[in-house]
């Protein structure tokens, strides 16, 4: 990976812009289930990396990942800034050394990245988290699938989250209670990952 990662700042910028649309929409799905505050939580911390994203598009980008990492480790509150971390630097690692453009290279650290997230919180598939969303985008990746469908299974995947019962954090406190809500986590996931794909689609086409 080279250093002068152009496409950095705006795609941090659209991330940041997903989230900050729909932040008062994640306070009122956390409402349901947790605390209230994931929207703010996130918008937090995608204005922090927002704020260094000039800086970020001059490291090489498994560096720039890991950065963006400990950002969101140290800015968003609650359970999702460790998830989000461990994702970003775990995926910045597996990236390193990889060489540029290798699908597969890809594919295999966010597969590690994703097994990660899953250790460090002690989930895994279908207990209502954002692994519910991570899982089967991981799956597309693998698959080589376009951005297009990436985001459209993201946003399906999300949506299947409401009719699990959640089996971590507080929401695991409500038992059956927790079934007809979508998982907050589960839904930011699916906003950046649209995101992404929106702007690579984007910047492919240009």
């Amino acid at each position: 990976m080279e250093a002068g990662q152009s496409f950095l700042p705006g795609l941090i910028e659209a991330c940041s812009a997903a989230i900050a649309h729909n932040a008062d929409h994640l306070c009122l799905l956390d409402q349901e289930i947790g605390d209230g505050d994931h929207g703010t939580n996130m918008r937090r911390g995608c204005e922090a990396v927002f704020e260094e994203r000039h800086m970020l598009a001059g490291l090489p980008l498994p560096q720039a990942l890991e950065r963006i990492g400990m950002t969101l480790v140290m800015s968003v509150g609650g359970a999702s800034g460790p998830l989000y971390g461990t994702l970003l630097v775990e995926l910045g690692r597996g990236l390193a050394g990889e060489e540029p453009g290798v699908q597969k290279g890809f594919s295999s650290a966010l597969s590690r990245a994703v097994d990660a997230v899953a250790r460090r919180g002690r989930s895994g598939a279908g207990e209502k988290t954002l692994l519910d969303v991570l899982y089967p985008v991981q799956s597309e990746v693998r698959m080589q699938s376009t951005l297009d469908n990436i985001a459209i299974e993201a946003q399906a995947a999300a949506e299947r989250t409401v009719a699990m019962k959640a089996e971590r954090g507080r929401a695991s406190f409500l038992g059956d209670r927790s079934i007809g809500h979508m998982d907050p986590g589960a839904c930011s996931c699916a906003l950046l990952t649209g995101a992404i794909c929106r702007y690579l689609g984007e910047t492919e086409g240009a």
